[in-house]
């Protein structure tokens, strides 16, 4: 069995996701998540699905087409403590033989920090309505 990875930050675990959802490898993307009953993913127009098998069993089905992705990231913005970090970004994805860029999809990620450095805990991504692609106000009220 090999050694778990040791993500020293959340920064370093948010990396290793977005490497692993590029190369399609699905143990490098389960070596980024927690071994958790608890964790939780929803993809773009999916159910929510809990648990680590059926976290694991979703990332197989999208790398089982054996599309290669381009993942490009926009607007990142993180909340960080001690123990925990939110991370929201717009991802906007293509395929290697396929360069247009699909709309972009709202992802919010959230990294714990346990034993064994930090894991991911949570993915859920949404589809953008093309109307609210502008620049985000900067005050809200």
């Amino acid at each position: 069995m090999p050694k778990p990875i040791l993500f020293a930050s959340p920064q370093d675990a948010e990396t290793a996701f977005y490497e692993a959802l590029e190369r399609g490898d699905i143990e490098a993307m389960m070596a980024v998540w927690a071994e958790d009953e608890e964790v939780v993913l929803v993809h773009p127009g999916g159910p929510r699905l809990v648990g680590y098998a059926s976290v694991r069993e979703a990332w197989q089905r999208v790398f089982s087409n054996g599309k290669q992705l381009r993942v490009r990231l926009s607007r990142q913005t993180a909340v960080t403590t001690p123990f925990a970090m939110i991370s929201t970004v717009l991802e906007h994805i293509a395929t290697i033989d396929d360069e247009s860029m699909s709309a972009p999809v709202a992802a919010t990620n959230v990294y714990v920090r346990g034993a064994l450095g930090w894991r991911m805990v949570a993915h859920h991504a949404s589809p953008v309505p093309p109307d609210s692609i502008g620049e985000a106000p900067r005050t809200l009220h």
